[in-house]
């Protein structure tokens, strides 16, 4: 978990913090439109991997912005 604040707390000092943040935007949000895409169009019911794919979409779009700013109150 040190490794994960310490290179947080790089890009929080270097000026790639935006872009960094959104590409893990980005990605979190095709991860989302996969996981609901594969969902939807499936014949199954609730699959794992969807559903897997959905929850780490939210997590990669919500939690680098969070962890940038901690990085930065507490470092």
């Amino acid at each position: 978990m040190d490794e994960v604040l310490d290179a947080a707390e790089i890009v929080a000092d270097s000026e790639l913090e935006g872009a960094v943040v959104w590409l893990f935007r980005i990605v979190g949000i095709l991860l989302v439109l996969a996981g609901v895409g594969a969902w939807l169009l499936t014949e199954a019911g609730l699959l794992w991997l969807p559903a897997l794919a959905i929850a780490v979409g939210i997590l990669l779009a919500t939690v680098p912005q969070l962890l940038l700013e901690f990085a930065e109150l507490f470092g």
